[in-house]
């Protein structure tokens, strides 16, 4: 079964749940990501299970008597040993923004199904069979890569979805299918809170494929969207180059994205970020980040590493960079060369003086000693 593709912890706890459930169900489903990652053979991080032929009191009862911690009860979802578990339900926009739905309980496998975003995540995996069901050509998507909506009148229904389409093309490296696109580019985010957009975008700043994700998030016209700023082609292609060439450090990588398109295409990342009430360490991270377009000198990097050692640099991607940066001595530590604080203060100088001061010399003696650099 495909089941047997999961972690033995994870089928360890889906059997408690089959154990649960034997005596009320035998139609109990794992459900949206989950089924979608096991076919891409990709880690399986969360579990969803879809349980039927129960109804709301009966299922309350089931889930308190075994632990179970409600996590969504509007929405009938309990969470039992890091599963989530829910009845099945059909959805329905009755107001603005993304959580203006009304929600309804269906037993009904295909019209559960159908209130998923794209086809890729619409099946379904019986967990006490094992049977697939795939009632909008999910595997077929999966097989040929693309992403593609179930239902175009619901899919309209909730803006974030366009998010989510540009977020899994750039994870997953699909494409997106052209119906979809064009559905796509007709919808407004003006709904969306900018909480909500930075929370869908932070997928795509860990992604492997931010080039695709790029090209998607330009051609829906997003950078104008979110930020009013409009990108010229000669830039878009510049910046798809430097994202496929981009060698990242992991503990710098949600950084990388804003950093690269905002700076080589005439914008401010610290205002993007600002722009969508980011949070803090974000700020911290893109303020005062020098960036060079082109080839950078061996000076230039000595120059940067005054003030910060290059591993915090986020023009660290690329390449050569690093291996140049520990042969020099810059990546874990500052360059500092031979002045000393303790020399400028001795020479006079006060408060804000000394900072000034101190890179003044630094520089001046980087200018001097050009055997550095030879």
């Amino acid at each position: 079964m495909i089941i047997d593709k999961l972690s033995q912890d994870l089928q360890l706890k889906i059997q408690k749940v089959v154990n649960l459930l034997k005596p009320h169900t035998k139609r109990a489903y794992l459900v949206g990501g989950s089924v979608r990652d096991l076919l891409l053979n990709n880690e399986i991080r969360d579990i969803d299970i879809e349980v039927y032929d129960i109804n709301q009191n009966k299922f309350d009862d089931i889930m308190h008597k075994n632990g179970a911690l409600g996590v969504g009860k509007s929405f009938f979802v309990y969470k039992l040993d890091d599963i989530d578990l829910a009845l099945p339900r059909v959805e329905k926009k009755v107001g603005i923004g993304h959580k203006a739905f009304d929600v309804e309980i269906t037993d009904d496998e295909r019209e559960a199904s159908r209130r998923r975003d794209f086809s890729m995540n619409a099946m379904m995996i019986n967990i006490f069979t094992g049977e697939l069901l795939d009632f909008w050509e999910g595997e077929e998507s999966i097989a040929k890569k693309y992403i593609s909506l179930i239902d175009e009148e619901s899919f309209k229904e909730d803006s974030l979805r366009v998010l989510r389409a540009v977020q899994f093309s750039a994870r997953l490296g699909f494409d997106i299918e052209e119906k979809t696109f064009e559905i796509m580019k007709e919808i407004t985010l003006s709904d969306l809170t900018k909480p909500r957009i930075f929370w869908e975008l932070e997928k795509l700043f860990n992604a492997k494929f931010l080039d695709i994700g790029f090209i998607y998030m330009y051609r829906l016209g997003l950078f104008e969207k979110l930020f009013t700023c409009k990108l010229n082609s000669k830039d878009v292609e510049s910046v798809t180059a430097e994202l496929k060439e981009a060698i990242f450090i992991e503990a710098l990588r949600p950084y990388y994205f804003f950093y690269i398109v905002a700076n080589m295409c005439g914008f401010d990342a610290f205002l993007w970020f600002k722009k969508l009430e980011a949070p803090n360490h974000y700020l911290r991270a893109i303020k005062n980040q020098p960036f060079f377009k082109g080839e950078i000198s061996d000076i230039d990097l000595h120059i940067i590493a005054i003030d910060r050692p290059i591993k915090e640099w986020l023009g660290n991607y690329k390449a050569g960079i690093v291996e140049r940066a520990k042969r020099f001595g810059i990546y874990d530590e500052i360059f500092k060369g031979s002045v000393t604080i303790s020399k400028v203060i001795e020479d006079g100088f006060e408060k804000e003086e000394i900072k000034k001061e101190y890179r003044r010399r630094v520089l001046s003696e980087l200018h001097t000693k050009n055997r550095l650099f030879r």
